[in-house]
């Protein structure tokens, strides 16, 4: 027997599935562009779990299977930051210009922050400690490091950063 999902379901089922933020607005991409059937008029638009199923396979892990086959099977895909949309990568301060070379604020975290995991067995910076960052560039790990107390000093040859 065939499940259907209204939109608000589908996108709660597809975040599950594919361990992040799937919005309403992207199920209803899905509808509008063909790649799933629209069931219903008027307010009721239902999709096929089935469908959905079906689309988002093709979708799961397949950047992280791709890297995975390139660079070997102890990839950290934790640090591929894979599940953040941009406005999350350039939060506060992180906008005020562009820079192409920038890190994201949770790359700079993960390093900076005392938690360990299978890859970062070790912490290496605790509030009150110093990092120097000899390539500053916008400067996001100098904001980081304050964020969570380390003091940091950045320089960079660049007369622009």
């Amino acid at each position: 027997m065939s499940e259907f999902l209204s939109i608000n379901e589908a996108s709660v089922w597809a975040s599950e599935y594919l361990d992040k933020n799937v919005t309403t607005s992207n199920i209803s991409y899905l509808i509008q562009y063909g790649r799933i059937k629209k069931i219903g008029e008027n307010g009721s638009t239902m999709v096929l779990k089935e469908e959905l199923i079906n689309y988002y396979k093709g979708q799961k892990n397949t950047r992280q299977e791709t890297w995975k086959d390139e660079l070997g099977d102890d990839l950290n895909w934790t640090l591929s930051f894979d599940q953040y949309k941009e406005a999350e990568t350039t939060k506060h301060v992180h906008r005020l210009h562009p820079y192409k070379g920038k890190f994201i604020p949770q790359l700079v975290e993960y390093f900076l922050d005392s938690h360990t995991d299978k890859f970062k067995k070790e912490v290496y910076f605790r509030e009150g400690d110093i990092v120097l960052d000899p390539f500053s560039g916008s400067g996001t790990t100098m904001v980081q490091a304050c964020e969570l107390g380390i003091n940091a000093i950045g320089v960079d040859v660049s007369k622009f950063n």
